[in-house]
């Protein structure tokens, strides 16, 4: 049988939750934790009874025992630590977005292919249960023929850490364009974007990003469908909602307007009453080994104090953080690629970039750079 994976939690706000996961998988050695400051770092360690912690994450990269390393830190470091831990010769799970420039994707992908270790994205929604709910509808054939897709990702972050005031919606739009393009098998070709409305001058100055709504169509590659996405940070009114509606012939999948009320299932060819259904997207922890089913529906950072703010206004995200440990640490295990591997992961976080630089172009038509097409 494999040996276990040896695997290091780097940044331990939003990271935390995965603690107990790995601690949990039968597969997974979770052998040492990363934090900057001393005293947050012991108490971790003290709660989950973790044998080694690094303050320095270069520190943590040169530990010969540790074979990935899963990155859960602020946005602006996703590429760096990405970059050092594959150069440091670890495979690399790393929190959304993979980077926050073009250039930095296409050295993660790159460096990939020539180490032959593993990278993998962990967008929480294409775990989600209403996603598995949807790809299952997909794979049963009672959607019919997709026709068109749309996501939403709205969200007020003010008062979060200081490299979040005024960051391009687009940016971070992986939690829009992973699930359309995951359900398609597909990925973006070129993308159009316009910008709308103003946020407040003061977080303008940050990225020189004016706007408050970002919305995109996307086109996906040798396929005859489209895609729309929807995106605000700032100074827009709306409660948290991270969606996707699919419209299929015979079925189609739309995201309740509000957090926590039923989805609506829509059928075709019946009374016009009769169509809409609202339905609970089941749980799907028996996909899971048994030891980490419970993580889908229920937290695991707070240990007895506030529960990270991303996990509450992100609903748990779907029950994703079991699936998505699950998905890296089985596909080290098996010598496979990760899903999303590097190339798509690159494909899903330029389709955002590339669209804030159509919305900055007055809405030109961005291509998709060519190693991410596969």
């Amino acid at each position: 049988m494999p040996r276990k994976i040896n695997i290091a939690i780097i940044g331990l706000g939003f990271g935390a939750e995965f603690i107990p996961i790995y601690q949990a998988h039968p597969k997974a050695n979770l052998v040492a934790v990363c934090q900057r400051d001393p005293k947050k770092l012991k108490a971790i360690q003290k709660a989950f009874d973790i044998p080694r912690g690094y303050t320095d994450y270069d520190e943590l990269l040169k530990d010969p025992e540790i074979d990935a390393v899963h990155i859960n830190t602020p946005i602006p470091d996703h590429a760096a630590q990405t970059i050092a831990g594959l150069k440091a010769g670890k495979h690399v799970a790393c929190t959304v977005p993979m980077a926050t420039s073009i250039e930095d994707c296409q050295t993660i992908v790159r460096l990939s292919a020539k180490t032959g270790l593993k990278y993998m994205m962990m967008e929480t929604v294409v775990y989600a249960r209403e996603f598995l709910y949807i790809k299952e509808l997909h794979e049963q054939g009672k959607l019919g023929k997709i026709q068109f897709l749309q996501a939403s990702h709205q969200q007020d972050m003010d008062g979060w850490p200081s490299y979040w005031p005024g960051l391009p919606p687009m940016w971070y739009a992986t939690h829009c364009v992973g699930p359309m393009l995951a359900l398609t098998d597909a990925a973006a070709e070129y993308v159009s974007c316009f910008g709308s409305g103003t946020i407040r001058k003061e977080l303008i100055k940050h990225y020189g990003s004016p706007f408050a709504v970002e919305t995109a169509h996307l086109k996906l590659k040798d396929s005859d469908l489209s895609a729309r996405i929807i995106r605000s940070l700032f100074d827009t009114a709306r409660q948290y909602r991270e969606s996707i509606d699919v419209y299929g012939s015979k079925q189609s999948f739309e995201w309740t307007l509000i957090e926590h009320e039923p989805h609506v299932l829509h059928t075709a060819k019946l009374p016009e009453s009769k169509i809409p259904k609202k339905i609970k997207v089941p749980d799907y922890a028996k996909r899971l080994p048994k030891g980490i089913r419970p993580f889908t529906t229920k937290g695991v950072y707070d240990l007895g104090k506030k529960t990270h703010l991303s996990f509450t206004q992100g609903a748990g995200h779907g029950g994703s953080h079991p699936h998505l440990a699950h998905e890296f640490i089985t596909a080290l295990v098996e010598g496979r690629d990760p899903y999303p591997n590097a190339v798509k992961s690159a494909n899903w976080t330029c389709v955002g970039l590339c669209a804030h630089e159509s919305a900055l172009k007055g809405g030109k038509i961005v291509k998709l750079p060519a190693f991410t097409l596969g």
